[in-house]
């Protein structure tokens, strides 16, 4: 393993590959490191003139705010955020997309084939509050049936999911907060890795169970369920009549069996967190090579965190049709908008956490997270939460916060996500199960309760980016036919259901 990676010949930088102590000269120009770095961090090559571009991945990640000479550690102290290159090229690399989109046999998994076409990799019973009102009658009553082995004679039902938050009232019935609550309960109750729904309301909320069945129609035969607190009879009464409405269900929720389905059915989330200076260089782009497989088969991946790509959306930009541009041009404006408006900017992003890994500006954060979506064209984009109903690869606007990312791209249709972490995560979702990816070795073996599979292999090893796409795009078809991820056997994902809230709380 070399101590130090320089990514692109136009790199004034060059990235450290293993912990390097103080006394240590990595670069070999005779200038000992005043103090330990860890994997991730980066070193100047070259003298770098205060004000002048830094450059890693062949594009500019800041501006130098001191003097830097070789060999020296170029992070906060002396780089910062600037301006990045808006001189978009919309579709120029449209052609050599095309090209990237491999040619593959039809594979197929294990699944479950659902009424709608859709199909699901997880079968699960969910219980929906429309409102926080009745967030401690469903997990109540989730918890009941499972302590009870409501389950237990049932084995193709993966369990029960209640879904709580913060919000459904105090809030205006009308606007893009109400439409994005709504998008995400509906898609959550219908989503193909659920077999049935119950919506349960307190009775006078804002967000109305019947608001739903007027705006989205029918759904399957059997699917969604509904009941209210006050007309129920008070909160024991209901925990009550939820676990019996579950009781009746479970017979014809349990015989729907897994069949062999293409792997083009599948929707698979995009997600980072927890990064550092390795993601960009190992688990992302290897998470990038496995898209481009999805992709060739025929099925969906959704790139999103938008203020996490600030910065390198040309990269995108160069391979879509204008009016997706357009659109995802117009909501970077937004969020330049409403950080703006809110008292920050959109380099309040990378966190402590990302800094301390090596991550110094958004601008070259966004550049590694970018390489998540492989190099296949850019098909589509979507609102938060919208229900994702075109192949290839799309985006999706979401915040960068990963809850709050997962829950639109679960409720867009996302039946498995995938998430890759270089400080370490500690995440989990449901209905869809999360596959995590570890940026290094020295993460895959500490968290090894936590880490799917680790990547650091492709800098300590010479593992090869695609290779490590392969063993990532099989495991994500073992996941979708059953197998289960780690945190799924830990138990992870009733807590991390949380919709994106916009707007004024009353």
């Amino acid at each position: 393993m070399p101590d130090t990676l320089v990514l692109h010949p136009r790199d004034n930088v060059a990235v450290v590959t293993r912990r390097a102590e103080a006394g240590e000269d990595p670069l070999g120009v005779g200038r000992p490191l005043d103090r330990g770095l860890s994997a991730g961090h980066k070193l100047a090559r070259l003298p770098v003139t205060k004000g002048d571009p830094v450059f890693k991945f062949g594009q500019v990640i800041g501006a130098a705010t001191a003097a830097i000479v070789p060999g020296e550690h170029v992070h906060t102290h002396n780089c910062a955020f600037s301006d990045h290159d808006r001189g978009y090229d919309i579709g120029a690399e449209m052609a050599a997309a095309e090209a990237a989109v491999p040619g593959m046999e039809p594979a197929q998994f294990m699944g479950y084939q659902r009424a709608d076409g859709r199909v699901g990799t997880r079968n699960f019973l969910a219980l929906c509050a429309t409102v926080n009102c009745s967030a401690t009658v469903i997990n109540r009553a989730a918890d009941e049936l499972t302590r009870e082995g409501a389950f237990e004679a049932f084995s193709n039902i993966d369990g029960i999911a209640a879904f709580a938050h913060g919000t459904g009232c105090g809030m205006a019935a009308t606007g893009r907060g109400a439409d994005i609550l709504e998008r995400v309960l509906w898609g959550y109750a219908t989503h193909p890795n659920v077999g049935a729904a119950v919506f349960v309301g307190l009775g006078c909320e804002v967000m109305q169970i019947a608001r739903f069945q007027a705006r989205h129609g029918a759904a399957a035969p059997g699917q969604v369920h509904a009941l209210t607190i006050q007309e129920t009879g008070g909160t024991r009464a209901t925990i009550d009549a939820i676990k019996a409405r579950v009781r009746a269900i479970l017979p014809e929720v349990n015989a729907v069996r897994r069949t062999p389905c293409p792997v083009s059915a599948l929707t698979v989330g995009l997600q980072c967190g927890g990064s550092d200076g390795l993601s960009g260089i190992t688990a992302n782009p290897a998470l990038g090579a496995a898209s481009d497989l999805i992709v060739g088969q025929g099925g969906s991946v959704i790139l999103s965190e938008t203020p996490e790509i600030y910065g390198a959306e040309g990269l995108l930009l160069g391979r879509t049709d204008p009016q997706t541009a357009d659109r995802l041009l117009a909501c970077l404006r937004w969020w330049e908008d409403y950080t703006a408006a809110n008292g920050g900017t959109m380099d309040n992003n990378p966190s402590p956490g990302n800094k301390q890994g090596g991550i110094t500006t958004i601008l070259e954060k966004s550049l590694g997270a970018v390489a998540k979506a492989g190099a296949t064209p850019l098909r589509g984009f979507y609102d938060y939460a919208a229900r994702v109903d075109r192949p290839g690869l799309v985006f999706m606007d979401t915040p960068g916060y990963d809850p709050v990312s997962v829950t639109g791209q679960i409720a867009g249709g996302a039946q498995i996500v995938v998430f890759t972490t270089g400080r370490g995560s500690a995440f989990g979702s449901k209905p869809a199960p999360t596959l995590k990816l570890a940026t290094g070795d020295r993460l895959f073996a500490e968290m090894r309760d936590d880490m799917d599979i680790g990547c650091g292999d492709i800098v300590s090893r010479g593992t090869e980016i695609p290779a490590k796409g392969r063993e990532i795009y099989d495991a994500i078809v073992r996941v979708a036919s059953g197998e289960v991820t780690k945190s799924e056997a830990l138990g992870l994902g009733a807590q991390e259901f949380v919709p994106w809230q916009i707007g004024a709380v009353m």
